[in-house]
C-alpha cells in the first residue's frame, strides 16, 4: 500500500465513527445499541468474546474468508471497548511502539 492509499486510514475512520456515535447516540446505530444496552458494558464485552471465539474457530478451520470477516468484527468490537474506556488509537499505537524499544 502506498502512503496515499485511503485504506490506510480505515482503522482511524472506524474509530472516529465509533467515538462520534458514543457522543451523539443516534437511535438507528448498532454502536449506540451496544453503548446503551441494559446489560451495560457487559453487552459489548460479550460480543467481543463471541467475535474472538468465532475468529479462533475460523482459523482452526483454515477458512480465510471467515477469518477475515470475523477479524473485522473482532476489531470493531475491540474499538467500541476502547472508546468506552476513553482509550484512543494513539494510546494503543503508543503502547505497541513501546514494545519495540
Amino acid at each position: 500500500m502506498s502512503d496515499d492509499d485511503p485504506s490506510d486510514t480505515v482503522f482511524d475512520d472506524l474509530f472516529s465513527t465509533i467515538e462520534s456515535r458514543r457522543e451523539t447516540l443516534p437511535d438507528d446505530s448498532y454502536t449506540t445499541s451496544l453503548l446503551t444496552h441494559e446489560k451495560g458494558e457487559n453487552a459489548v464485552l460479550e460480543k467481543l468474546g463471541e467475535e474472538a471465539t468465532e475468529t479462533i474457530l475460523a482459523a482452526k478451520d483454515g477458512d480465510s474468508a471467515a477469518i477475515q470477516a470475523e477479524s473485522a468484527d473482532l476489531m470493531y468490537h475491540l474499538f467500541v471497548v476502547l472508546a468506552m474506556e476513553e482509550i484512543t488509537l494513539d494510546d494503543l499505537r503508543e503502547e505497541l511502539r513501546g514494545r519495540f524499544e
